[in-house]
């Protein structure tokens, strides 16, 4: 397949950014706070990571029966997801953190995960948020197993039944980073020739192998050596832990962008959208704020997706506080702001525009 690259134009010259920016930085400025996560956001990745290691060294400390294990198992998947979400995204995004060691030191959580975090800063910083909701160039909606996320994919006789086999599907979320991150070096390569990816570089594939081959070893090798666990026994706790983090992981984001109200431009034959970059994330993207600032605060603001996909080098312990200058913003230059009252209505949206996907 031919890539080509897609471009943003303005043709209203809409001042809907500029103004929005300059609103943002007068928040920050007149309360004289840093963009980044602070003081708080560190002891919020220690307690996320704590949430996938503690379990891990009780596991490996052989004093708890099967059940007690499997226990393990689901606060791991918990942590995973927690440290994703909370710690590595916003690492890698570089709004962590003021300093770009500690960003990259908190990034490299990643690996504990079994993912990457060159692909993840491609195909996520790069791809996925620049060209949100466009098909064959946001990986997240595009060429995924079963299922079809987006109207220009093509459609099969099995997606009518995707509302009830999707969240199965989801659950494997983390564990096809063992398979999938390999699977980016040909799609990367591919798209390097458009100029919107750059060739897998040959030192990021010794990292990719090395990182994969740590990861089986602290996942696998070393529990099954130092425990008395049997092969089947950890299998059951690994595919626990991940089909933990793979639900949480793939529902959050899909709620952002596969609801009701998100919409799915496509280039024209030039590979132009005829719209304003900003104007593209606000069509494209879904809030499901709610009043549940504890779910808020474990799924790292992604509820905010919208503050998020608009100023993703702000941490998103600032969202909360944003998302009224983004509304009202919006509001003023005749924009709509698609946000979901709660968690439950944009998961009944999500599950209605599988259906609609699946028929249509």
């Amino acid at each position: 397949m031919q890539y080509q690259k897609v471009k943003f134009t303005n043709p209203e010259k809409s001042t809907f950014f500029p103004t929005l920016r300059h609103r943002v930085d007068q928040y920050f400025s007149a309360n004289d706070i840093c963009k980044s996560g602070g003081k708080s956001i560190i002891y919020k990745a220690i307690f996320m990571l704590s949430l996938y290691l503690v379990p891990y060294i009780l596991i490996l400390s052989d004093q708890f029966g099967i059940l007690a294990m499997a226990g393990f198992a689901v606060v791991m998947g918990l942590g995973v997801a927690g440290v994703g979400m909370s710690v590595m995204h916003d690492a890698i995004h570089g709004s962590l953190a003021t300093s770009n060691l500690l960003n990259r030191i908190f990034g490299a959580s990643i690996y504990l995960l079994g993912g990457n975090a060159y692909n993840w800063e491609v195909q996520h910083n790069r791809l996925h948020h620049t060209y949100t909701n466009i098909h064959d160039v946001d990986e997240d909606i595009t060429g995924k197993f079963l299922l079809r996320l987006s109207f220009q994919e093509k459609q099969r006789y099995i997606h009518r039944f995707q509302h009830i086999y999707a969240f199965f599907l989801y659950s494997l979320m983390t564990l096809s980073f063992l398979w999938k991150d390999f699977k980016e070096i040909s799609l990367f390569n591919k798209m390097s020739g458009s100029g919107m990816t750059k060739p897998f570089p040959r030192k990021e594939l010794v990292k990719l192998i090395s990182t994969k081959l740590a990861y089986v070893i602290f996942i696998c090798i070393i529990p099954l050596w130092l425990t008395s666990i049997t092969f089947s026994e950890w299998l059951i706790g690994f595919l626990i832990m991940h089909a933990t983090a793979g639900m949480i992981l793939s529902t959050v984001f899909q709620m952002a962008h596969v609801v009701e109200g998100a919409q799915q431009p496509e280039p024209d034959n030039s590979g132009c959208i005829e719209n304003a970059w900003a104007v593209h994330q606000l069509q494209t993207t879904s809030n499901f704020a709610g009043k549940n600032r504890l779910l808020s605060w474990f799924i790292g603001g992604l509820d905010y997706q919208i503050e998020h996909h608009l100023f993703p080098s702000i941490s998103h312990v600032h969202y909360h506080a944003l998302s009224p200058i983004v509304k009202a913003t919006a509001l003023e230059f005749g924009l709509v702001y698609n946000a979901k009252t709660n968690f439950r209505n944009a998961l009944g949206s999500h599950v209605r525009m599988l259906k609609i996907m699946g028929m249509r």
